[in-house]
């Protein structure tokens, strides 16, 4: 799926992804490839991406993401999710 986090600032990473993990207002929720069409408001805490393309990450912010051998994490402090047409988009605090 095609993945788009968007601050405030900047655009922060816009590729591909294979699941994103999301700390919604009722819970985590994973959104995988060719999930139904969603949108959400979250909560504080931490949206966890498999799949990343770690070459895109914007530069100047790649110091937010926090990377492992098979996920990266950014901590945030709210935003909300669509996904439609095998498209993700969040928008972060």
């Amino acid at each position: 799926m095609t993945l788009e986090i968007i601050s405030p600032e900047a655009t922060l990473y816009k590729g591909d992804a294979t699941s994103v993990t999301a700390p919604g207002v009722m819970g985590s929720f994973q959104i995988l490839e060719n999930h139904a069409a969603i949108a959400s408001v979250l909560q504080e805490g931490e949206l966890v991406i498999k799949g990343l393309d770690r070459q895109l990450l914007a530069s100047t912010h790649a110091d937010s993401f926090q990377t492992k051998a098979d996920s990266t994490t950014i901590e945030i402090k709210g935003g909300a999710v669509e996904m439609k047409n095998n498209t993700l988009i969040v928008l972060i605090d």
